[in-house]
């Protein structure tokens, strides 16, 4: 788009534009910036347009991007012209991805290149690798407490390492995802070690204060996020003398994103490492972004402005990267996130479904789908060219964050049912099999999170420890129908890595003091490869699930319905232990599956003639495409074994 005033601008820019920069081949990078510069100009005046460097601070943005052009290695190049003709390539049902901890999954980066057959063997090709930037030796929080953003933690390896595996992951047509931790940094970054020094420049990098009288304006409203090991939002720095805000734990420092100088920084380490290789970047903690007095400091408005503004600088340099926004939050807020294009998504192409996570738990505990149905009724449209990433376990824990009215129409009461779900997980009620331990506790409110391995939570651990085939049977099932939801809902499915052969909990973190305090290292385990082996061993737990998913993901990669193009409907039905939907084809009417999943312990029966525009005919017979069999029918009912789901198809 032409507009005068941001295209005068712009002309200004390219004539003090660096000689070492001007003098490069940049013809799709000034192609692709005059076509969004008007959109990248009106964000960074509406974020810093009151300064008096504005100016300044466009030029040094400008120039930043080019330089990463410039850097952008030339495979890359040509990967960004394929994804520019094949736009909606992420939408595609053939992508099915893993999240994993380099150290715990094989050692190393080295490690994950050794073992690429293993995704490929199971159909895996999108791999996320979670933080393996450098950090420090104890307090790290998983990785997401970065010291600097430009190095590979020795401890995963080198730079060098992931750029071999990167090109190897290429060569086998596998992604590779990457964290950038966007929201702040670790007290021992460089930034902050200046800061401490008395630096003001680097002290503007962060929310510094010399007295309380700021800090208790911003505590009036602030959530604690972990209350239980790091109760407030702001600590005291001796060194400096000043109380820094510190929202996650006391040693990551919040970043100043009303600093252009900060936007500028986070941006070029975006695009660093869209650089490396990195096919998808997830942006961590992205509905932190704008602290604000008088709010909870998540979802502003000038958050979504800045993920905006980071979005059309990177289409510039590297558009052929998309971003996963990781917000967990309400889904009238993480639907946001997208963007606020009709169609095209202008902040992240791909957000966490934490919601459908959340709602499939609370199904497994009650046995039953009132509160699913109500939650996916109720879950927003997404735009066109965007998709939710699908999972069942994350290296998080897992946040009981229904929305009250749902939870009250399901016929229970809020926080009577969030209680229950607390003991259910942790194994405190009556029957339950579940080996969770909480996380995050409030001794104000009663709220907690759970963690715990997908096995687990499931009762696999509790099963094998008392021997018992039904019990093993009901859980290996549990485990397959939770990853059939993932696969066909709508969106990319991402496994966590050891569920695919039944992971128990990891105690072990309780003997490592940087670690003992938090729950989460329960479920972030190191693969044992001589387990992972039983995989190819007949009538072992191993190999019932890893080949039950290998079937599984082969064929979603066949179903096209199962891309992801807001093809989905979801069908109310009477028998409240069913969660029933559709997927069908945009612009082939016959081709569509129904999915039937049954939480209960007992068969449950669905009557075919009630579903409304999906009712199969007398005449016509289904086919379950996962397991290639016919189900049981008698007189139009179909039968659902207890914890089972159908891929159905009429023929």
């Amino acid at each position: 788009m032409y507009e005068q005033v941001s295209h005068t601008l712009l002309n200004t820019i390219l004539n003090h534009i660096k000689p070492e920069i001007s003098k490069q081949d940049l013809r799709h990078f000034y192609t692709r910036l005059g076509a969004n510069f008007y959109a990248i100009h009106s964000l960074l005046q509406r974020l810093y347009g009151d300064r008096p460097d504005f100016e300044q601070q466009a030029l040094r943005l400008v120039e930043t991007m080019a330089r990463q052009y410039i850097n952008r290695p030339e495979r890359l190049r040509e990967l960004d012209l394929d994804r520019e003709r094949d736009y909606n390539w992420f939408l595609s049902q053939k992508w099915v991805g893993m999240a994993l901890y380099s150290n715990g999954f094989a050692g190393d980066l080295n490690g994950i290149k050794q073992h690429l057959s293993y995704f490929q063997e199971l159909g895996i090709n999108l791999v996320h690798i979670m933080p393996v930037m450098r950090c420090p030796e104890g307090n790290s929080d998983g990785g997401y407490a970065v010291s600097d953003f430009r190095e590979i933690d020795e401890r995963a390896g080198s730079l060098d390492d992931l750029h071999d595996l990167s090109e190897e992951m290429a060569k086998r047509d596998i992604l590779l995802v990457l964290d950038v931790v966007v929201n702040h940094t670790s007290n021992e970054h460089e930034w902050a070690q200046k800061a401490q020094a008395g630096d003001k420049k680097y002290q503007d990098y962060f929310y510094t204060f010399k007295n309380r009288n700021v800090p208790d304006m911003f505590e009036e409203t602030l959530p604690e996020i972990f209350p239980e090991n790091a109760p407030g939002n702001f600590t005291w720095d001796e060194t400096m003398q000043r109380w820094v805000m510190t929202v996650f734990n006391n040693y990551q420092w919040d970043l100043n994103y009303s600093n252009p100088e900060v936007f500028i920084e986070m941006l070029d380490i975006v695009l660093y490492w869209a650089n490396r290789g990195a096919d998808i970047l997830r942006l961590d903690a992205v509905a932190f972004l704008w602290k604000k007095i008088g709010s909870t400091c998540q979802n502003e408005r000038e958050a979504h402005l800045i993920l905006q503004l980071m979005k059309d600088c990177c289409q510039v340099t590297a558009p052929g990267v998309v971003f996963i926004a990781e917000a967990i939050v309400a889904p009238v807020e993480v639907i946001k996130y997208f963007g606020e294009d009709a169609v095209i998504a202008k902040e992240c192409e791909i957000a966490y479904n934490a919601t459908f996570m959340a709602l499939l738990w609370d199904a497994v505990a009650t046995k039953n789908s009132l509160l699913l149905n109500l939650g996916i009724k109720n879950l927003p449209v997404k735009l066109e060219r965007a998709t939710w990433l699908n999972y069942i376990r994350c290296h998080d824990d897992i946040g009981l964050g229904f929305d009250d009215r749902d939870i009250a129409s399901a016929g229970y009461e809020p926080r009577n049912h969030r209680k229950f779900l607390i003991d259910y997980y942790t194994g405190n009620f009556d029957h339950s099999h579940a080996r969770g331990l909480p996380f995050g506790q409030n001794i104000k409110t009663g709220d907690a999170r759970i963690s715990g391995s997908l096995a687990s939570l499931v009762g696999l651990q509790y099963a094998l420890e008392i021997a018992d085939p039904k019990a093993i049977a009901d859980a290996v099932q549990i485990i397959l129908l939770l990853h059939g939801m993932i696969l066909s809902f709508g969106g990319i499915p991402l496994l966590y890595y050891g569920d695919e052969i039944g992971t128990l909990n990891d105690d072990t973190y309780h003997h490592e003091p940087s670690k003992a305090d938090d729950s989460r290292w329960i479920h972030r385990p190191t693969i044992d490869w001589n387990k992972a082996a039983l995989r190819n061993s007949p009538n072992t737990v191993e190999y019932e699930i890893f080949t039950a998913l290998k079937r599984m993901i082969a064929v979603r990669k066949e179903i096209e319905v199962f891309a992801d193009f807001n093809n989905r409907e979801l069908i109310e039905v009477e028998n409240p232990h069913l969660f029933v939907f559709g997927r069908y084809h945009p612009n082939k009417p016959t081709e569509r599956v129904l999915i039937t999943a049954n939480f209960s312990n007992k068969p449950q029966q669905l009557n075919l003639e009630n579903l409304d525009s999906w009712t199969v005919s007398q005449q016509g017979r289904l086919n379950d495409l996962y397991s290639g069999q016919q189900p049981d029918i008698f007189n139009n009912t179909l039968v659902i074994p207890a914890f089972s789901f159908y891929w159905l198809s009429e023929t």
